[in-house]
């Protein structure tokens, strides 16, 4: 069943959106080793007052396999923790979707999913929305807890709320923090961190994420130029 044909508009309609996928239980994706891995950054206009408005202008990036798509549009909603979908979603949605080529098989988005108040963070809500798996990268859990691993390239340890193991903390790159690898729509903690540390190259960021985040930044820096 698709539960998000389209965004949520009010904060209401996005926590009862977030409640029921947190319930769903769609069919587990597994990787394959010729599957085509993206990544989805959005960011917004510098010198703004606070942590974000309704308004603000964004751009997110899509990349993969060495293509990029940039869009540009307006924030949605004001920044709030927990609710990130109605300020960043359908930018986020829109990058994907503009890919020029072969679909993605799974994205790697910047959020997280099922470690959220509600069990359905954005990385979650954005997969079920394009309808392509989806894995959260972030630099931290939301409110998920866990002793980082060990300090060597794979390592992992689990990230978990309310006893449910809900991503993990993986090491990328030894001397660097450990990133929050999130299980989202379709996959497991365990597919999450394998498909990431897949992705890694010399850096610590997943290589179509990276990629992704420089073209975000980049639109935006050339727009103020």
């Amino acid at each position: 069943m698709d539960l998000v044909a389209t965004w949520p508009e009010s904060m209401d309609e996005l926590v009862a959106q977030q409640l029921a996928l947190a319930r769903e239980e769609p069919p587990p994706w597994s990787p394959s080793a010729d599957m085509l891995v993206a990544g989805c950054f959005v960011c917004f206009q510098r010198g703004k007052v606070g942590a974000g408005a309704r308004g603000d202008r964004g751009w997110a990036a899509a990349a993969a396999a060495g293509e990029v798509a940039v869009v540009d549009g307006r924030a949605g909603a004001p920044y709030e923790a927990g609710l990130l979908a109605l300020r960043e979603g359908p930018l986020l949605e829109a990058a994907v979707r503009a890919l020029p080529n072969r679909r993605p098989d799974v994205v790697l988005v910047d959020a997280t999913g099922r470690d959220h108040p509600r069990g359905a963070g954005l990385a979650l809500q954005l997969g079920a929305v394009v309808g392509v798996p989806t894995i959260g990268v972030t630099h931290r859990g939301l409110v998920a807890m866990g002793a980082w691993p060990a300090d060597e390239r794979a390592a992992r340890a689990p990230l978990s709320l309310d006893g449910q193991l809900v991503g993990y903390w993986l090491r990328t790159r030894p001397g660097t923090p450990p990133l929050a690898v999130h299980a989202g729509w379709r996959t497991s903690a365990e597919t999450a961190a394998d498909v990431v540390i897949g992705c890694i190259g010399d850096l610590r960021t997943p290589e179509p994420l990276r990629s992704a985040r420089t073209a975000a930044r980049t639109a935006r820096t050339s727009a103020h130029s």
